[in-house]
């Protein structure tokens, strides 16, 4: 179908996200991948509630909150926000008492995008993902290795807790660079202190769970890091008192939206050669 009215009468708001990934064709791109994660994505929810795991429960909803704001379903972004607080706040029977409200409108969402994409199999082109577990047995670090196998191979790391961000720089750089994919800032520590050498830029988002953005940016500054691993912000909606913030360490440069794939470029170049000057 792709018909942008069919979204904008179910209630997304499908020029924010276009005006945040660029264009139609990436948006489509993007909700894609949305499509393909969310029943493993919302297994997770089910389980972490059941087991009543608020603190991965907290991680998963605040990755589908960010999901759903990045391509414009904003009842869902809204209710998962709801559902992050209170998780972090253990406050179980809030949990439990909305629930159904965030399952009724995941569903309705999945069930628009089924009819706007098609429910059939999307298939893609990307290089095949490798999961190595590390020395915590929750954490899970995706690699993707270029197309093209060479030793030399530098690696970009992308930390974002959002799956379409990652898919993002993924699209663009999956041919020439390795890429290390965390969703989080113990899994930014936990790849550097076994890749520093390898890596030639990572892009940093502040918003992350577990430990934040400024938190790992603290941890570069206290280790001496800034010099070997060049690293610029990524920004889809932080406040200007969170980015001037950011600035007072020595970061790069800024990844703004919209995230179109020249700016991508641009900036992550940018950050590679800071690092070879």
């Amino acid at each position: 179908m792709k018909d942008k009215n069919f979204l904008i009468t179910n209630g997304v708001a499908v020029d924010s996200g276009i005006e945040l990934l660029g264009d139609i064709n990436m948006y489509n791109q993007i909700m894609g991948e949305f499509q393909k994660s969310f029943n493993d994505r919302m297994a997770n929810i089910k389980t972490y509630r059941e087991m009543s795991d608020m603190a991965n429960y907290a991680i998963e909803v605040h990755s589908l909150k960010s999901d759903s704001k990045y391509l414009g379903f904003t009842a869902l972004a809204e209710l998962a926000y709801n559902h992050e607080m209170a998780s972090k706040a253990g406050d179980i029977t809030s949990v439990n008492n909305h629930y159904n409200e965030l399952i009724t409108e995941a569903n309705r969402i999945i069930s628009v995008v089924n009819s706007y994409l098609g429910s059939g199999d999307t298939t893609n082109n990307t290089p095949p993902v490798v999961n190595i577990n590390q020395s915590n047995s929750s954490d899970t670090v995706e690699v993707i290795s270029p197309k093209e196998v060479n030793m030399a191979t530098k690696a970009i790391l992308v930390a974002d807790d959002s799956l379409i961000i990652r898919d993002f720089v993924k699209e663009i750089f999956s041919d020439s660079y390795e890429l290390l994919m965390a969703s989080n800032g113990q899994e930014v520590i936990n790849i550097v202190s076994s890749n520093q050498d390898k890596i030639a830029a990572m892009l940093l988002d502040l918003n992350m769970p577990i430990i934040s953005g400024f938190q790992v940016l603290e941890y570069f500054k206290e280790n001496n890091l800034f010099n070997k691993i060049p690293v610029s912000i990524i920004s889809g909606a932080s406040d200007k008192e969170s980015i001037d913030k950011a600035f007072t360490y020595p970061v790069v440069d800024m990844l703004n939206k919209p995230f179109s794939k020249e700016n991508v470029k641009l900036v992550v170049e940018k950050t590679i050669d800071y690092g070879n000057i």
